[in-house]
Parts: C-alpha cells; sequence; structure tokens
C-alpha cells in the first residue's frame, strides 16, 4: 500500500537509513516533516520520468537549477562532479535486464549525494536496486550515504560481470565446435552481434571506470579511507572487465577470421579439383570436336570399329592424364 502510494508522485522508494545496516520505508507525505537525527540519512528513488518527481526535485529537493537540470537531462554519459557544500552528482550505468530489452542497452542512474542524503533517479527499472533492499531486510546494508552510494556502484558491476561472462561463454563453445568440427561454420548472424554488444558495454564502461578512479582520490568529509578503498578495488575489478571485454571482441575476429579461412580454403580445394577435372576432360573434348567437324577424311568415319577405337583412344589418354597429374602430385 505504502509503495501504491509513493508510486502516484513518482516515488520509487524512500528509505530512512539507521546507520546500522537497516533501514524504513517511508511514505511521500513523510518528508515534509522528517527530521533526520545524526547518525540517521535518507535515500529516495525516483522515477525521473514521473512529472510529480520532477516536479518535488525543483521544487522541494533544495538542490540548485544546475543540479536539477542535470539529474533530468534526456542523454547522460558516466561522470561525477563535485559540488559545493561538499555534495556530488554522479551518473552510472547499468545493465538492462529488463524483459524484452537488449543488456547493452544501458540504463542510467543518477545520484545526488551529500552527508544525510541521497537523491537517485532512474527511467527503467534496475534489478540492481531491488538486490540492495534485501540488504537492508537482513540488516547487512549501507549505513551512510558514502556506503550507499558504493553499493550501487558494486552491484552494477556485478551485473556487468555476469553479461560478460555470458559473452566470453558463447566465444568458448564456438571455438570448442570449430576445434571439433572441421566442417563446422558458425553463422556471422550469431557471431558479429557479440561484438557489437561489447562495443556498446566498452563505450560506457571506460568512462565509468575512470569515474570509478576519480572516487579513489575525492575529498569528502563524509568518504572514509574505508570506502575510498573500496572504490579502487571496484576501479581495479571495472579494469579486469574492460579488458575481458576486449579480449572477447579479439576472439570474435578470430573466430570470424578462422571461419573465412576455412571457407576460402574450401573454395580452393573445389575450384583446383574442378580445374583438374577440367585438365583431364579438356583433350578428349578437343578430340571429340575435331572428329566431330562435317568435313570429308575424317578418321574412322565409314568404319565400323571407329566408335569403339575413339572410345578406348579416349580412355587411354585419360588414364595417361590421371598417371601424369599423379607424377606431379597434382592429385
Amino acid at each position: 500500500m505504502l509503495e501504491e502510494d509513493n508510486a502516484q508522485w513518482g516515488l520509487v522508494y524512500a528509505l530512512l537509513l539507521d546507520g546500522e545496516g537497516g533501514a524504513r520505508h517511508l511514505a511521500r507525505t513523510d518528508l515534509d516533516t522528517l527530521e533526520l537525527q545524526p547518525h540517521e540519512s535518507l535515500w529516495l528513488h525516483w522515477d525521473r520520468s514521473h512529472p510529480q518527481a520532477q516536479n518535488w526535485l525543483r521544487k522541494s529537493s533544495g538542490l540548485n537549477d544546475f543540479s536539477c537540470d542535470l539529474l533530468l537531462e534526456e542523454n547522460t554519459r558516466p561522470r561525477l562532479l563535485t559540488l559545493p557544500n561538499n555534495e556530488l552528482l554522479l551518473f552510472l550505468r547499468g545493465v538492462n535486464l529488463n524483459p524484452g530489452a537488449e543488456p547493452e542497452d544501458m540504463v542510467s542512474l543518477r545520484i545526488f549525494g551529500s552527508s544525510q542524503r541521497v537523491i537517485s533517479l532512474r527511467f527503467r527499472p534496475l534489478r540492481a536496486i531491488d538486490e540492495m533492499l534485501s540488504d537492508f531486510e537482513q540488516g547487512d546494508g549501507p549505513k551512510n550515504p558514502a556506503e550507499l552510494i558504493l553499493y550501487l556502484a558494486q552491484y552494477l558491476t556485478l551485473k556487468v560481470q555476469d553479461l560478460i561472462g555470458e559473452l566470453s561463454e558463447i566465444v568458448d563453445n564456438e571455438e570448442d565446435k570449430i576445434d571439433a568440427d572441421e566442417r563446422y561454420t558458425p553463422e556471422h548472424g550469431a557471431i558479429l552481434p557479440i561484438r557489437r554488444r561489447a562495443a556498446a558495454l566498452r563505450r560506457f564502461l571506460a568512462p565509468q571506470r575512470d569515474i570509478f578512479g576519480q572516487l579513489t582520490r575525492i575529498k569528502l568529509p563524509w568518504f572514509s579511507s574505508d570506502v575510498l578503498d573500496y572504490w579502487n578495488e571496484l576501479n581495479n575489478s571495472l579494469t579486469r572487465y574492460l579488458e575481458e571485454l576486449e579480449l572477447t571482441r579479439e576472439r570474435v575476429g578470430l573466430v570470424l577470421e578462422a571461419v573465412d579461412r576455412r571457407m576460402s580454403e574450401r573454395m580452393s580445394r573445389i575450384m583446383y579439383r574442378f580445374g583438374v577435372i577440367t585438365g583431364i576432360f579438356l583433350p578428349i573434348t578437343f578430340l571429340t570436336g575435331l572428329l566431330g567437324i562435317n568435313v570429308g577424311g575424317v578418321p574412322f568415319s565409314n568404319n565400323s570399329w571407329g566408335f569403339a577405337v575413339i572410345c578406348g583412344l579416349m580412355v587411354v589418354i585419360a588414364v595417361a592424364q590421371w598417371w601424369f597429374y599423379r607424377r606431379l602430385q597434382w592429385l
């Protein structure tokens, strides 16, 4: 019932963090009178497309027009902006796991963070958000805004790892099939999309890795040294995933090269066989054409054994050519 009431305002989740790993859900109407205790912090997760959410952000959030414009703009890339009063804006991308969607069509997550408040906006649902809510239910969730932002980035990165693993497994299977069967030829339509998906992922993950690197050096009083160390680990993890993506793209290229080379070799063998057959029949064709001209003096034209003699001669020529080609190791 609480979620349905909040949905009317475009509020997906409103959580009051207790500072010990747990959180309590709030109603939209509670926000007007809420007073945070020193150990508490607030997380508001909004549907960016909802008019009420946009109205609240501009009129009741306390953010300036510059921050609101950035949070509500249509197209964003991963980036980090530090604001006055030790606040920040963080734009991240997550894998699109919604039904019927392409995973590489990544979902944008816009975050405003301060010492006691986190405001996040999304246009399409993110499964990483739902998984993090289960941590709150178990009392193992983030304790403050710095950890909350870190948890969001961690869950988004884990989803990337799963997708990269799936792409790598597809390439592994194709390589195994090519090695096991010389006649196997994978469909280009099944291989080429892997390169496209890897390129699309890299487009957003490369700047996101740079952002994680910046967050390891950020100087905010509400960012503890432990949190900075975790950001460094995330940066290293995403660097490794990007290397795996690049390796996957190269392996796809090698698979396609192997397929093209195998098809070229097969075509060369076929053309070679046609050439040998043509070479065998060329003198026979010349002989039959020569004997078929309609002029006088054609040998065996009046002989009853003429046809048999000519057939025998053609067999002798064919056998002689076969022997000659064998001596030259053409066969």
